[in-house]
């Protein structure tokens, strides 16, 4: 028996081979199963970069319906399927977006990272926002003539700006 404890050594050869290679276009020619095939698996290490093409090529890959939550932000993120982490996090803290170790990342994230800066750059506009105001009142803009009241009430105005 091949499974029995210490029976290492097989005396026939492999008895159903392979004749020709698994395609997973073959029969389902649809979209979906285009849109798969021709996605590219970034922002991930090595080994599970391989572990998602074997379910691309085998017909394993369920891709994810709704965006799931990622472990580091803890917002409803992650959109690609397999991965914990989502990109902007995965970019930031440079781990892999599906196991979350600190590997050496074999394609980076390309659309995370511009989509991340535009985020800090409108957040850095809207904080850094200046608003110049002229709240010093000049005589030319005060109403003329005897109207003091109106003077008076432009100037409690712009006071009333100022604080």
């Amino acid at each position: 028996m091949s499974s029995q404890r210490g029976n290492v050594q097989r005396s026939r050869p492999q008895k159903h081979k392979n004749a020709t290679v698994y395609k997973n276009d073959k029969y389902e020619t649809s979209s979906w199963t285009k849109a798969i095939n021709s996605k590219l698996h970034d922002g991930v290490c090595q080994r599970c970069k391989d572990v998602l093409e074997w379910k691309v090529k085998f017909s394993k890959y369920k891709s994810l319906s709704q965006p799931k939550k990622c472990v580091k932000c803890l917002q409803k993120t992650v959109k690609d399927a397999y991965h914990i982490i989502c990109k902007p996090c995965a970019t930031r803290l440079d781990l892999c977006a599906k196991c979350g170790k600190n590997e050496d990342i074999v394609v980076p994230i390309v659309g995370a990272s511009t989509a991340g800066e535009k985020a800090e750059r409108d957040s850095n506009t809207d904080s850094d926002l200046d608003l110049n105001i002229d709240l010093e009142v000049s005589d030319d803009e005060l109403p003329e003539g005897g109207d003091k009241d109106k003077r008076e009430s432009v100037c409690r105005n712009t006071t009333d700006v100022k604080s």
